[in-house]
């Protein structure tokens, strides 16, 4: 049951107090009734629209249902009480703001009308084009259903026409058949009412609407009743029209009930509690839960997983070692199946196992993958040795490296030609530092780059490292010297190397100079200069007061023409590190000489296992540049650390390739580090010479130097000196000054600190001599191999050398209260000392060593007994003496040993 009260009209009236306006909302109470007795009171409120022309609210025609009575006039409508009727209260006009924001909300409104509107006619038109399709499958779902009616159809028919045919071939039952069909027809077929309507003659009845087409043997004849086909039952189709029930004759028609529709699917309204949520949410379309979807999209793929799928074929990268994960992924391919395939080859693994690229290639080609095999140093394919182009080069300086014999005069020549003294700077008057420098040549004026290399035995890598990246060598003989064992190592690296070679015999000035004595014993060692018939150019020249310089820059540039050297330098840099030295102020410090293309400021390099961004360049000179061609030496600024000397220098194009191939450098390096350390076990040959070495003795030693090039002659002169016995344990070396922890490292394993060419910082120097380290400072390398083979020749065991002082004869044994058993003894040759060494042979076999404890002359104890006299011996410790034995007489002394 639903009440509803409306309250009367609102009017606007004035109050006592304040002028308002009454709200324009009309309200009313509904009463809802629910189950069980149960009701609820609601307001309902119905707002007016506003006007601003002040006309009247627009009255909703509600649409009535067509009814079978008449319906009722409607009534009268009240009349509406004229607007402000008798209230004496004249309305406030509009401002002028107000209209234009009303104005403004017209047309905002308008235009949202405009795009909902241009929205509804895209939402039509894709609800046609979905309409149509869906029409066009139905329409194909009707077809496929007529050809599925019309093939059962012509079955059915069939399988009649089977069955008749069946019947007239035995002859059953076709009499009785034929004389009941009439009587069938005749009592089938009802009797007309009367005043029920007949069908005109000729005429067919057809369905009704909803309702098929009649079969074309039900026809009414004119006056008759209407016939059918007996095997004709009543179908669905006739009843689901309307039917009309007869009362009897002349009764009147009574409509039949309509039968309830069936369920239709579609948004059909919830019932239930009303409740503010409800009230909220009633227009929310309830949408598909998570869980539902994932059933679907499970049900879809179980579907789909039945279904075949083609086996794709990749390409598949394999580097020199691989986890089987790994390898699944870049297959697409189960790790299962690897795993499997492994353990039919009699390999048990994990997923997580590191297999070779051989097992792993197997693997891949036999699942039909396709390999490509790559390594880890293929991260430096294309770093170094590009191909130029003919036609972009351009000559370049020749490289001249300066190379022979310590104290020939190789540095003394270079500053004559460079008009500098680098000699005054060298310690003890030697050089030991690799040095680059370029000189103009005074006639030509073209830049010439030299190489000043040592002549000291222990700088053999870098006479090599100066013949590999050199064009033409210098080898300096002196002309009172000869030729030495470094200008016979000079000329075998320049043969390596495969450069041209001029030979400068220096030192002419001296009096007993004797060129002709060099010129011959070059011959010895394959080297025929042009004044003997030969091919190498020699020219007499004298450093100290210049003679023959200019010849002899000729020589080199003419040498220079016909080696025609060419590059191109608008390329990315590549070069050789000379040296590299760590800089307190500057930081790591390399020596470079560029060979091919440019460097500049800000380029990204590589060398070794450091990379770097170049923050400076600094010529021979001194003097700051901002990039270095080809041939030209410059010292590079910007690296994290100090390079190995000759380490080649390549430019990169961004930052990660650097990373990348510094990356497996340095891992490449530790690996070897670790290798050499580890002593890892090989050949028996091996393992015999550890078990060799097992008792060496180490002389623990930690060196720090002021270039990589120094460092690297120490350590390959220290590792000549070890023996079988003993040998130096390099705990660390590196370039750069004495740090605290250097000293930190030396206390913890008791060694000591050499320093070449540097010096420990104040820090460093405190903390040595608070834990009693020992810091040594050298400046020549002679000085220190001499002082470390002196050190280590103090760990050597000492040698014991037998001297024989004589033999003596035991007569008989005498037998002394408080003594022993004494021998009585003549001296048959030497002399018998007491205190020394003895044997006792017997039967020319030693039964005893020791030594005499008693050793007298008659009576008296004496300190020797010479041949011939007989005297009184008795042993340490052993009286087992008898006559006829021999005693020998011997002094062990103990000599120092060296190395």
């Amino acid at each position: 049951m639903v009440d509803t009260k409306t309250p009367g009209d609102k009017k606007l009236s004035v109050p006592s107090k304040t002028l308002s306006l009454k709200p324009r909302v009309e309200t009313g109470t509904v009463r809802q009734s629910f189950s069980h007795g149960r009701s609820k009171q609601v307001v309902v409120e119905k707002r007016g629209k506003r006007r601003i022309d002040g006309s009247p609210e627009p009255q909703v025609a509600e649409v009535a249902k067509p009814a079978p009575a008449a319906a009722p006039k409607p009534a009268p409508a009240r009349p509406a009480p004229p607007r402000n009727a008798g209230s004496g209260v004249v309305l406030r006009t509009l401002t002028e703001d107000e209209r234009s924001a009303r104005a403004s909300a017209l047309a905002d409104a308008k235009v949202r009308e405009v795009e909902e509107r241009r929205h509804a006619e895209e939402e039509a038109q894709r609800r046609a084009v979905r309409e149509s399709a869906e029409r066009a499958d139905r329409e194909a779902a009707e077809a496929r259903r007529k050809a599925e009616e019309e093939r059962h159809r012509h079955e059915e028919e069939a399988k009649r026409k089977a069955e008749t045919e069946a019947k007239k071939r035995f002859g059953e039952g076709e009499q009785p058949q034929s004389a009941a069909r009439p009587a069938t027809a005749t009592s089938a077929a009802p009797a007309p009412r009367p005043g029920a309507p007949t069908a005109r003659p000729g005429t067919t009845t057809t369905a009704r609407p909803g309702t098929t087409t009649a079969r074309p043997g039900t026809t009414t004849r004119p006056g008759g009743p209407v016939g059918r086909t007996p095997a004709v039952a009543a179908g669905p189709d006739e009843d689901e029209g309307p039917r009309q029930i007869r009362r009897g004759p002349g009764g009147a028609a009574r409509p039949v009930v309509a039968p309830k529709p069936t369920h239709k699917p579609g948004p059909q309204k919830e019932r239930g509690r009303l409740t503010v949520v409800t009230a909220f949410n009633a227009d929310d379309v309830r949408e598909r839960s998570i869980a539902s979807f994932r059933r679907r999209t499970q049900r879809l793929k179980g579907h789909a997983a039945n279904e075949p799928k083609e086996k794709l074929i990749r390409e598949v990268i394999i580097p020199e070692a691989i986890t089987i994960q790994e390898l699944a992924n870049r297959m697409a391919e189960r790790a299962v199946e690897i795993i499997r395939m492994l353990m039919k080859q009699g390999a048990i693994h994990k997923i997580t196992d590191v297999i070779d690229a051989d097992t792993a290639q197997l693997i891949a080609e036999e699942l039909g993958h396709t390999v490509k095999r790559v390594a880890a140093s293929d991260v430096e394919e294309g770093l170094f040795d590009a191909i130029d182009d003919s036609t972009d080069t351009e000559p370049r300086s020749p490289v001249v490296t300066v190379m022979g014999h310590v104290d020939h005069g190789k540095t003394s020549l270079l500053d004559a030609l460079r008009h500098a003294n680098v000699v005054s700077g060298e310690a003890g008057g030697i050089t030991q530092h690799i040095g680059a420098y370029q000189v103009t040549s005074p006639e030509s004026g073209k830049k010439i780059t030299f190489i000043d290399t040592p002549g000291h035995a222990a700088f053999t890598a870098m006479r090599a490292r100066g013949a590999k990246v050199t064009d033409i060598v210098i080898l300096v003989v002196a002309a009172d010297d000869g030729v030495m064992p470094q200008t016979i190592e000079a000329i075998n690296h320049a043969k390596a190397a495969n450069v041209p070679m001029i030979v400068a015999i220096n030192k002419i000035d001296k009096p007993d100079a004797k060129p002709e004595r060099v010129r011959t014993e070059l011959l010895q060692y394959e080297v025929q200069v042009e004044s003997l018939g030969g091919e190498v150019v020699d020219v007499e020249v004298s450093a100290k007061n210049k003679t023959n310089l200019d010849r002899l820059l000729e020589m080199i540039a003419l040498q220079a023409d016909i080696l025609d050297l060419k590059t191109n330098s608008d390329r990315p840099a590549e070069g050789t590190v000379i040296e590299a030295k760590l800089d307190r102020g500057r930081g790591p410090v390399a020596t470079v000489l560029v060979q091919r293309g440019t460097l500049r400021v800000g380029d990204i390099i590589v060398a070794g296992a450091e990379m770097g961004r170049v923050r400076a360049l600094i010529n021979d000179q001194g003097v700051t540049i901002d990039e270095a061609g080809p041939s030209v030496p410059v010292e590079v600024l910007g690296f994290n650390g100090p390079p190995e000397a000759g380490d080649r220098l390549a430019v990169v194009e961004n930052e990660a390739r650097a990373r990348q191939v510094t990356s497996y450098r340095a891992h490449q390096k530790r690996e070897n580090a670790a290798a050499s350390i580890s002593g890892m076990r090989g050949s028996l040959e091996q393992m015999m010479s550890q078990l060799k070495t097992s008792g060496r003795k180490d002389f623990p030693l930690i060196i720090k130097a002021d270039v990589q090039g120094s460092l690297e002659a120490i350590l390959g002169s220290l590792e000549k000196l070890g023996t079988d016995e003993v040998a130096a344990r390099i705990l660390h070396a590196g370039v750069g000054g004495i740090s605290e922890s250097d000293v930190t490292l030396a206390e913890g394993f008791n060694a000591a600190i050499i320093g070449f060419s540097v010096r420990a910082n104040k820090e460093a120097a405190a903390a040595a001599k608070r834990n009693g380290i020992e810091i040594r400072y050298y400046n020549i390398i002679y000085d220190l191999v001499d002082d470390v083979k002196k050190a280590m020749s103090g760990l050597l065991a000492p040698t014991l050398r037998e001297t024989m002082l004589g033999n003596a004869a035991i007569l008989e044994i005498f037998n002394i209260s408080k003594i022993g058993k004494v021998a009585g003894c003549r001296v048959t040759d030497g002399t018998v000392e007491r205190g020394a060494n003895v044997r006792l042979i017997r039967d020319n076999v030693v039964v005893h060593e020791g030594k005499l404890s008693t050793l007298k002359r008659f009576k008296d104890e004496v300190k020797e007994v010479q041949a011939g006299q007989e005297c009184g011996m008795a042993f340490e410790n052993y009286h087992d003496m008898r006559a006829g034995d021999v005693i020998e007489c011997y002094r062990v002394e103990t000599i120092q040993r060296s190395l």
